[in-house]
């Protein structure tokens, strides 16, 4: 089991529960990341939670995870998904399992966001179960190690 996992949220994240509810919900970033630091203790390890705003500070976070010892990383990368080789790079350099998250179906979304340079990396890739989508990814990582 994981003992130490990272949950990462990429651009634009940080307006959740404000930004285009009727896509994302009405659910804010500070409440998914109090409810994933619950889940993870409640089994018995630990969560740090990361958002940001610019590909390079999540990319720096990916490699300080190494050395940190995360077991496991969720990540919901948004638009990153789409665009990012760098980022799919970060992951393949560090080794550590993680699952991509999307609170959005992007298949059921503009063509352009129907393909993620990171799900073929990721030991899963959950889209469309809007806030639930973390629960079901943390779970998963928790089995990791």
């Amino acid at each position: 089991m994981a003992n130490k996992l990272l949950l990462l949220n990429g651009p634009n994240l940080n307006l959740l529960g404000t930004r285009e509810p009727a896509v994302y919900g009405s659910t804010t970033l500070a409440d998914i990341e109090q409810a994933a630091q619950a889940q993870a203790a409640a089994a018995g390890a630990s969560l740090a939670c990361f958002q940001s705003n610019h590909e390079g500070a999540l990319i720096d976070r990916i490699h300080a995870a190494k050395t940190e010892g995360v077991d496991a990383i969720v990540i919901n990368p948004g638009g990153l998904a789409h665009t990012s080789v760098s980022l799919r790079d970060a992951f393949s350099s560090v080794d550590i399992p993680f699952v991509e998250v999307h609170i959005s179906n992007i298949h059921k979304r503009e063509e352009f966001r129907h393909h993620s340079f990171l799900s073929e990396k990721a030991q899963g890739v959950i889209c469309g179960l809007g806030a639930d989508g973390y629960r079901f990814a943390i779970d998963f990582a928790l089995k990791q190690r």
